[in-house]
This record gives structure tokens, C-alpha cells and sequence, in this order.
């Protein structure tokens, strides 16, 4: 970068104030003082002996000092200088290069445009599910989107706009999705150098806050449950017993519903399971003994390849809602959702010292944020933590156990515990 283009970036912000360039013409002579300004390293003020003075901004680039004028004191403010010196020195301490940015700018495509691409290179990867869900997203949220804007061009203002408009139309947590939908799309401008990297306009526009479920059973309620399972299993009618075998499933597992409902025979192999249609794409769900017993216990049909399927039609089960609700009524479980099973699956494996990498491997999760809000634990698991680790300090600490005062002595102090 050379002082020619660092000139440029300052028209460049003198045009934002609505400025020609003729302000920043540097008056004849040498001159007569240098006054460099206070809390902006690098920008000052020169005095000339004809009485003009003109805001300066210095740079260091390769070994050398850079100085460019950028325009009068008589016209610019003290801060409207000041932010375009911030500019010119931004792009200094990054060497962005102004000719690579327009050669970018050129070939970066419209919004509209980057959309056909990224959807037919991006959606052969998730599921028909989510391809199909996708996709109606697209055409409420996206399509007609951004107009006239290259993806490059998109910045956090145009975004924050659409996103408040999207909120206007759905549900907080579907407006979520829709965000989610188009932060991945600007990564992979990144990615696919359309756009600059680490410029993504999504990641300051701050989502809707999400309520947090920390629904999950405990182990009073999981035996309950394990007993109404344990009868249907054991039950005569196919249906009954294929329901309790699918919910054992999505709780030994973490799976979701339908990945569990639309497993084949073929996908079964050993003591793993290979998901071809899952949430986030294929992948392969590891199983523990139990669960491999459990599902050699399934009935299976000649020519049915599902291993949840209906006695009557053949075809798969599509749907076992009205039957949980039968199976947590007697369990007394009221209020719980099939998808707690996935919550109580990630929050004993928490409680089991596994990692969030780990679970969220196991939950078939890309990010760790999102195995996070899955992981809760109860009050005894942390009381019980909070005692190890306060003994292992205690150990390494030069005091005795005596140095500590009981309950009972706090409660005489006049504290009472709860």
C-alpha cells in the first residue's frame, strides 16, 4: 500500500461527509509547524506560513512513514478529520489493498445471485427434511431480500433491518432459524472470497433471546418411566410394543424423533447405526449394549425394511405422539416432551464428567454452543462437584479442616441454611 491509495481512502471518506476532494489539496510551501493532536496517534495539524492549516494523518507502512493531507481546518470539524484519519489508518495496520478490494467488488456477485449458488452447492448436504424446511424459509424470508446489493455490500444496518422486519412475520425462534440460515450463507461468502474475512454483518446482529428448557428427568422419574416401558415392551399388541422400543431408543441414544422412527434394517450394523438422513447429514450413532439387545428384540416382517412400522399398512410409523402422551400419563410425567429425552441423555452425560465436544458428537451436533444448551445439571450433581473441588483446594491450602466452621455453628451465628 502507497501513499496514493492511502489519498484515495481519504476521498473516499471525505465523499461520506459529502466533500469533494479539492478540500484536501495541500497548500504550496514548506510548513511552518506540525501540531500533533492529543489520543489520536498518527493525526495532527499542519500550519503553513500563509496562514492555512490542514488535518494530517501520518501512517507506517514497510519500514517507512507515510504522511497524507487530509484536508482543511477551515472546512473540516476536528472530528470529522479524526474519523477519517481512524479510516486511513485502519487500512494502513491491515494492508488492505484498495486494487485486490475493487477486483473483489467486481467479481462478487448479487445477493440474489450468491443465493442460487450457495443453494446448489450447500443444500445437497442436509437432510430432506431440512432441505424442504429450508427452503420455505427462502421463500417467505430470503427471496426479494437485499435488492440491488452485492453479498460484499451487505452490512450490519442492512441486516438488522431485515431481521426486525422477519420478526414482524413469525416467532422469535423461527426468525432464530432464519438468522441462522443467512449467518451460514455470509460465512461462506467468506469462504468462497466474496467477501473479506471476519466481516460477517450477522454476527453483531444479536438474535432473540431463547427460553431456556431445563426440563429433564431425574432418577425417581426415569424409573417411573423405565417401568411403564419395561410392561410395553413386553406387551402383545405390535404397536404398543414397537412405541416402547422407539422411546427406549431416543432415550439411550439422544437421537431425535425422526431419526429414530425412519431407521432400516440396513442401517443397523453391529453396534452402530449409520444415519443416512439426519439433521445436520449422515453420521454414525455408536450403541451401547443395552441398546443392541433392545433392538434385537424387534419384530421384524418379510419384506418390511423399517424396524418401527404398522402392522396394517406395512409402511413406517410416522408419528407416536398420542402414544407418548398415553406412556407419560402413566408414568406421571406430565408436561414432558418426547424432545426431553434428548435433554435427559445430554444432561446425564454431563453429569458423567463427558466433555461438550463429546456429547455434542453424540447428539450428532456441529457446534459446541449448541450442545450447550442441552447440558443442565441437577442440584445434587453440583453440590457434589462444589464438595470435590472445594476439598482438593482445602487439601492444597495451608489449613486444617478444624479452621472451618460447621453448619451448626453458621446457624448459631445467627445464618440459617436452606
Amino acid at each position: 500500500m502507497n501513499s496514493r491509495m492511502l489519498t484515495d481512502i481519504v476521498h473516499a471518506g471525505l465523499a461520506d461527509f459529502g466533500l469533494g476532494t479539492d478540500i484536501a489539496a495541500k497548500p504550496k510551501g514548506r510548513a511552518r509547524e506540525t501540531e500533533w493532536l492529543p489520543n489520536e496517534p498518527g493525526f495532527g495539524i499542519r500550519h503553513y506560513p500563509n496562514g492555512r492549516s490542514v488535518f494530517i494523518v501520518q501512517a507506517r507502512m514497510e519500514g517507512r512513514n507515510r504522511t497524507v493531507t487530509i484536508g482543511s481546518a477551515a472546512v473540516l470539524s476536528q472530528a470529522q478529520a479524526a474519523k477519517v484519519a481512524r479510516l486511513v489508518l485502519a487500512h494502513a495496520w491491515v494492508g488492505e489493498d484498495p486494487a485486490a478490494t475493487k477486483k473483489r467488488k467486481k467479481a462478487a456477485p448479487l445477493f440474489k445471485d450468491f443465493m442460487e449458488e450457495f443453494w446448489t452447492k450447500w443444500s445437497p448436504r442436509w437432510s430432506a427434511k431440512t432441505q424442504s424446511i429450508n427452503a420455505g424459509r427462502r421463500r417467505l424470508y430470503l427471496d426479494g431480500s437485499f435488492r440491488a446489493l452485492g453479498i460484499d455490500e451487505i452490512d450490519e444496518a442492512h441486516v438488522a433491518d431485515w431481521f426486525a422486519a422477519v420478526n414482524e412475520e413469525t416467532t422469535p425462534g423461527a426468525a432464530n432459524m432464519v438468522h441462522s440460515l443467512l449467518n451460514l450463507m455470509m460465512n461462506k461468502a467468506e469462504d468462497w472470497g466474496y467477501r473479506r474475512d471476519h466481516t460477517n454483518p450477522c454476527r453483531d446482529v444479536k438474535r432473540n433471546r431463547r427460553g431456556v428448557c431445563e426440563r429433564f428427568l431425574n432418577d425417581e422419574e426415569l424409573e417411573r418411566l423405565g417401568g411403564v416401558l419395561r410392561e410395553d415392551r413386553a406387551a402383545e399388541d405390535i404397536v404398543s410394543k414397537l412405541t416402547a422400543i422407539a422411546v427406549t431408543l431416543l432415550l439411550l441414544t439422544g437421537c431425535r424423533r425422526s431419526e429414530i422412527l425412519k431407521l432400516q434394517w440396513g442401517d443397523v450394523r453391529g453396534n452402530r447405526i449409520k444415519l443416512r438422513h439426519g439433521k445436520t447429514g449422515p453420521r454414525t450413532i455408536w450403541l451401547s449394549r443395552e441398546v443392541v439387545a433392545i433392538i434385537a428384540t424387534i419384530p421384524r416382517r418379510n419384506n418390511v425394511d423399517w424396524l418401527f412400522w404398522n402392522p396394517k399398512s406395512g409402511k413406517p410409523i410416522s408419528d407416536i405422539q398420542w402414544r407418548w402422551t398415553q406412556i407419560r400419563k402413566r408414568a406421571d410425567l406430565e408436561g414432558v416432551r418426547l424432545h426431553d429425552l434428548r435433554h435427559t441423555f445430554a444432561s446425564h452425560a454431563a453429569m458423567s464428567n463427558e466433555t461438550l465436544p463429546m456429547i455434542g458428537k453424540l447428539l450428532g451436533h456441529r457446534e459446541v454452543k449448541s450442545t450447550a444448551r442441552y447440558t443442565h445439571l441437577d442440584d445434587n450433581h453440583v453440590l457434589q462437584s462444589v464438595e470435590e473441588i472445594g476439598a482438593a483446594i482445602g487439601r492444597m491450602m495451608p489449613m486444617g479442616r478444624d479452621c472451618i466452621p460447621s453448619f451448626d455453628a453458621i446457624q448459631l451465628d445467627g445464618y440459617r441454611t436452606s
